[in-house]
């Protein structure tokens, strides 16, 4: 698909498909026409002489200082390569292609200023695979994301640094060259354009909430596999109980769960025994709970996203009437706040996780199953060291849980005295969502583990899907071997889709 960006601006959809499978861009020619709109009240305050913050006088600190016209786009040149002052290890690529493409987003919004070669440059570095080194630390999502930014916009000079496919760093006019692309100057007001933006914390967010959906999803299946090898009971998920407390994703939850757990031979074997079945315990029994909590937590931060994604996010804005304003509109608060709370949730979704897989392995509470879910434990130990990892992550993502966007520190000289750290809740939020990932991968393999010592009895659909794909890379439960690639096979099983849609195949679609 080729995405278009309309003056209206792109989908959460649309930079999804930019970010992470190359999409090819292009500009609406009525987002062309919305940017020269703007850009001629610009030029009219050039030529009136009128002193307006960003046009004609100096950033920050420094905004009362008038800038005279012949240095103004030297001003913006400098701007760029001042504010290109981040450190660290380099954002992964499919972070700088949404960050890139949200800036264009916002550009074509026609509230910018900027000509439409701005927009077009960027663009042409997305669709020549021409990617910025954008190092982890710099931004405070106060002016937006100043740093990540102006390391985008550095490339377009020809200058910076540029990330190959190989991962090496290359200078940015030499990998302009090899893309056949030419460097720009930029004009008044245009490198301030390029920088004032929420769009890395943005693009994060998105990124998050596409795979935080996915994750939910699969928390249910391993929650189900885990309650099944258990020999729990599905009472618990009937429809009506969860009526009458009606969160939504709670609901969602508990049906998913309750439609995983049907037609199981293992779950028949027990229905009718109140001596075991009488109530699980809570990491079995209130799952939907805490993962549908996630999920409604996760319903608002997509709110916050479409919203942003639907916002004009810069400083100083043009206006229609030919006014140009200066706003706080890139503030990241809002965009802080949401992640903050979905890394809460995401947290809390592994944590629960792992109380399951300490239950499976615990001979005194896993219902007759093996110590770890080893057939020979003694001088086998099973899973036992899983559950250690496990437990090292979910302690790792409490302390990630502690909200970023309480904090602050002034800059620019009191001027921006209050600032969201939205980069730093967005980057976490991302490092709690691969951590949920290797949870569950974890309760995978020990449910799978679980449901292959249950036999002969036959586990449920969705139970025989997860043991086909665990067994194909971690074989029937025996001595001990290597574990740690069985464990990044089981990752992958978690993070792709193809066992969910397998799974989905067997039981119906899963929301």
């Amino acid at each position: 698909m080729t995405v278009t960006v309309q003056p209206t601006g792109v989908s959460a959809t649309d930079v999804v498909a930019v970010a992470r499978e190359g999409a090819p861009v292009r500009l609406a020619s009525s987002t062309v026409d919305a940017m020269e709109r703007s850009r001629a009240i610009v030029d009219r305050i050039e030529r009136e002489g009128r002193p307006v913050y960003g046009v004609s006088t100096g950033f920050g600190a420094l905004a009362n200082t008038f800038v005279a016209p012949e240095r103004r786009a030297e001003l913006q040149h400098a701007l760029i390569r001042s504010h290109a002052a981040g450190v660290g290890d380099p954002m992964p690529p499919e972070v700088v292609r949404a960050m890139m493409l949200l800036r264009v987003r916002s550009l074509a919004l026609g509230r910018s200023g900027v000509r439409p070669l701005i927009a077009e440059s960027l663009v042409e570095l997305l669709n020549h695979d021409v990617t910025p080194w954008v190092p982890e630390y710099g931004s405070l999502g106060a002016s937006g994301d100043l740093a990540p930014l102006a390391h985008c916009a550095l490339v377009l000079l020809g200058e910076g640094w540029v990330l190959d496919r190989s991962g090496a760093r290359i200078d940015g006019g030499e990998a302009l060259r090899a893309a056949g692309l030419r460097p720009i100057q930029l004009a008044a007001k245009e490198g301030l354009a390029l920088i004032n933006g929420t769009d890395g914390m943005l693009g994060m967010l998105l990124l998050a909430i596409e795979d935080a959906a996915h994750l939910f999803t699969m928390a249910d299946v391993t929650a189900a596999l885990a309650i099944e090898a258990m020999l729990g009971t599905d009472r618990p998920f009937q429809p009506e109980l969860h009526a009458i407390r009606p969160h939504p994703g709670q609901a969602v939850s508990a049906a998913n769960i309750h439609r995983l757990l049907q037609r199981s031979a293992i779950m028949d074997s027990h229905r009718n025994d109140m001596v075991h079945a009488v109530q699980d315990a809570y990491s079995m029994r209130c799952a939907p709970q805490v993962a549908g909590a996630a999920r409604d937590t996760l319903v608002f931060a997509a709110q916050v996203a479409e919203r942003e994604l639907a916002s004009v996010v810069d400083n100083p804005v043009v206006l229609p009437d030919g006014r140009v304003e200066s706003t706080g509109n890139f503030h990241g608060a809002p965009l802080g706040f949401a992640a903050d709370f979905t890394a809460i949730a995401a947290a809390e979704v592994g944590a629960i996780a792992e109380r399951r897989v300490d239950r499976l392995l615990d001979v005194c509470r896993s219902r007759d199953l093996p110590a770890f879910l080893s057939p020979d434990p003694g001088v086998n130990s099973g899973l036992m060291i899983a559950q250690y990892t496990a437990a090292g992550i979910v302690a790792e993502n409490r302390r990630l849980a502690s909200p970023a966007s309480v904090d602050s520190l002034p800059t620019s000289g009191m001027q921006e005295d209050h600032v969201s750290m939205g980069w730093a809740a967005t980057v976490k939020l991302r490092r709690v969502l691969d951590n949920l990932t290797s949870l569950l991968a974890v309760e995978l393999l020990s449910a799978v583990r679980g449901l292959q010592l249950r036999a002969p009895l036959d586990p449920s659909p969705a139970g025989r899907v997860a043991i086909a794909t665990v067994g194909a890379f971690a074989g029937e439960p025996g001595p001990d071997t290597f574990l740690a690639p069985v464990l990044e096979h089981a990752r992958s099983a978690v993070r792709d889709r193809a066992l969910l849609r397998a799974v989905e195949e067997q039981v119906g679609p899963l929301a």
